[in-house]
């Protein structure tokens, strides 16, 4: 797995995927749960839908 996600990437995933778990909680709904997904992409900087459409948000180095 090569990185394909940047550092404002990253801070998006994490703000959106924190947001999403804190309405699962308010509504009571399991579906915060999906809020974890794009934790879990920021923490291993790689996104599976990205693959498939070559994007990359990381700068070359």
């Amino acid at each position: 797995m090569k990185a394909n996600i940047g550092g404002a990437d990253k801070i998006v995933r994490y703000i959106g995927g924190i947001v999403i778990i804190a309405l699962g909680f308010y509504f009571k709904s399991w579906w915060g749960a999906v809020g974890l997904l794009p934790i879990l992409t920021a923490v291993i900087s790689w996104c599976p839908v990205y693959v498939p459409f070559k994007i990359s948000t990381k700068k070359a180095q």
